[in-house]
């Protein structure tokens, strides 16, 4: 007579998997008798006040605002042309390294420049107009001569 082939470990595995498989369908029984489902469309239905947040009860009509389509722009609204053409003052410049910085007199801000970017010749504390153009790392001073 030959010996079964169920060994213990066998056994163990089998018994593992019908339990897990008892308590899946546990599970499953219990969510479908506390489910609400078949609450109907309204209980779905989701609302957006008018701050812009999402409530479950519908807006109230008296605090509808009125929305003339004309006045909505869409794209990009237009620039006015500012003048191209900056004063500033030149705070740095090495002229062995051929850069510097030009500090902006209305902003106060610092545009770097280089030498392939000067009409003239400069040095620190000139007073300078210049024109913005972007480059790699930011807005760069171009056109650069001396006032």
């Amino acid at each position: 007579m030959a010996k079964s082939q169920e060994t213990f470990g066998k056994k163990e595995k089998e018994a593992k998997r019908l339990k897990k498989r008892q308590d899946k369908a546990i599970k499953q029984q219990e969510r479908k008798s506390t489910s609400t489902s078949g609450g109907g469309l309204e209980s779905m239905m989701a609302y957006v006040d008018e701050n812009g947040f999402i409530t479950d009860t519908p807006p109230n009509p008296a605090n509808k605002k009125k929305v003339i389509a004309e006045n909505i722009e869409l794209g990009v609204p237009k620039r006015e042309m500012e003048d191209p053409i900056r004063k500033g003052k030149v705070e740095f410049f090495n002229d062995a390294k051929g850069f510097g910085f030009i500090k902006d007199l209305e902003n106060q801000e610092k545009y770097f420049v280089h030498v392939n970017g000067l009409l003239q010749e400069i040095k620190e504390n000139d007073n300078v107009s210049f024109e913005l153009e972007r480059g790699m790392k930011g807005l760069n001073a171009v056109r650069v001569k001396k006032i």
